[in-house]
């Protein structure tokens, strides 16, 4: 059986050049990340690999950038600045298609470090509550090493992997890191009340976390007979599913089960998916597949943006030139949606920014990263209504978009609409 180990004994496998997938999200392996930083000195050109990271991300403090070159899939705060001062690459792809940088060795993978729960009886430990390309990570890396955390949930679906596969565990009892709920304003219950009046009843969800999936999840309370199959799982579909309005009842894949890729929020949402067998967390291969996703009914996607501009163009990971988060699974369920019978796919973003700058604009920001192209988006919502831009040409689109623009900036935006496009068409005309 494999042996329990102190952290920097086993880091000490890793050696410089060597490729290292690292564990994301709530699953961020805090104590090896930390071990691994303190041999910074002795290393050089380790490629670090991963999705978001939670935590102090040790390794990608400045003074290592001589050991460390973070390759980011996902830019959380803590690897933007790293980013944007060149200490670390960004690499935008789709989250669906990520697994396969693994599988298919266009990305060889030396060392996966992991955080998983403590062994079952038959000998399998779980990846708990991010399954996501760390599934691919764990079949195909040369070495495994893991910290094993009683705190941990053992999430059902396929993070299941036999002790005998690891060179090195690391016993740890830290706690997960957690989101709470945030609370919305008037502007996010806006948005949540809009998109919701366009969720039907027996509708498959796709919703992430934060202030508008949180609203509109809230708005959700008199619907019947609700499905989930997202990539992400967190807080907010928990009262849902506790009022029997989440019930999956209607789906023709993993009918009676939430189905997601990875777990996000507060220990409640962690304790709720151990050994639950009403959830299944899977590889974002299958999750994210919109061959899989088309198959739900009236499947139902909701995700955000940094800004739109009049056509339609949608920009998610960077503002401006600044890298922000990542592509994502975005286009994965964008597509998967508007291909399922009824199904509807919903950008949903406020019409300003903090500061007050429209984020419906006449033209994008120097630098900014189209996610979803103008042809991908159909439905766009912020507190002032929502744009339907399907079937729309240009010019029906661009109004449709000056129509739900925040009124300080409506005009500057009409004007740009008739300078480029014309005047507004006449309703029901043809454009």
């Amino acid at each position: 059986m494999t042996r329990f180990v102190t952290a920097s004994q086993a880091i000490a496998t890793i050696q410089s050049g060597a490729r290292v997938f690292v564990h994301g999200g709530a699953a961020t392996p805090e104590v090896l990340l930390d071990a691994l930083a303190l041999r910074a000195s002795e290393l050089h050109d380790v490629e670090t690999v991963h999705l978001h990271l939670e935590g102090r991300a040790a390794h990608l403090a400045p003074e290592h950038a001589a050991a460390f070159r973070p390759n980011a899939l996902f830019c959380g705060a803590n690897v933007r600045d790293a980013v944007a001062e060149r200490r670390a690459d960004y690499m935008p792809i789709f989250l669906s298609e990520i697994p396969l940088l693994f599988r298919r060795r266009i990305l060889p993978l030396d060392v996966a470090l992991l955080h998983v729960s403590p062994p079952d009886a038959h000998g399998y430990v779980s990846l708990g509550t991010s399954v996501d390309c760390a599934v691919a990570a764990a079949e195909t890396a040369s070495v495994l090493v893991a910290q094993v955390n009683p705190r941990m949930p053992r999430s059902l679906g396929d993070g299941a992997i036999h002790v005998s596969r690891f060179q090195a565990l690391v016993g740890v009892d830290t706690p997960l890191p957690e989101h709470a709920p945030a609370a919305a304003g008037p502007v996010e219950e806006a948005i949540g009340r809009l998109v919701a009046e366009r969720v039907e009843d027996g509708a498959t969800l796709q919703v992430g976390i934060g202030t508008i999936p949180d609203a509109v999840l809230r708005a959700l309370s008199s619907h019947r007979g609700l499905g989930v199959h997202t990539e992400m799982f967190s807080d907010g579909l928990l009262p849902l599913i506790a009022r029997g309005v989440v019930t999956n009842e209607h789906k023709p894949r993993q009918r009676g089960k939430v189905v997601t890729s990875f777990v996000v929020g507060s220990r409640a949402v962690y304790d709720f998916i151990h050994d639950n067998a009403a959830v299944e967390v899977r590889d974002c291969g299958y999750v994210n597949d919109a061959a899989v996703i088309r198959q739900m009914p009236r499947m139902t996607s909701i995700n955000s943006a940094i800004e739109v501009d009049l056509t339609g163009q949608v920009v998610a990971d960077s503002i401006g030139e600044r890298v922000y988060s990542g592509v994502g699974g975005q286009v994965d369920f964008l597509r998967g949606a508007t291909l399922s019978e009824g199904g509807k796919a919903i950008i949903a973003l406020p019409s300003c920014t903090s500061k007050g700058e429209s984020r419906i604009v006449a033209t994008l920001k120097p630098g900014a990263g189209v996610v979803t192209t103008r042809a991908h988006v159909h439905l766009i919502a912020t507190e002032h209504g929502v744009a339907d831009l399907y079937g729309k040409n240009l010019r029906q689109r661009a109004w449709e978009l000056v129509r739900i623009s925040d009124p300080r900036h409506r005009e500057g935006l009409a004007r740009e609409a008739r300078r480029r496009f014309g005047e507004a068409p006449q309703r029901g005309s043809p454009g």
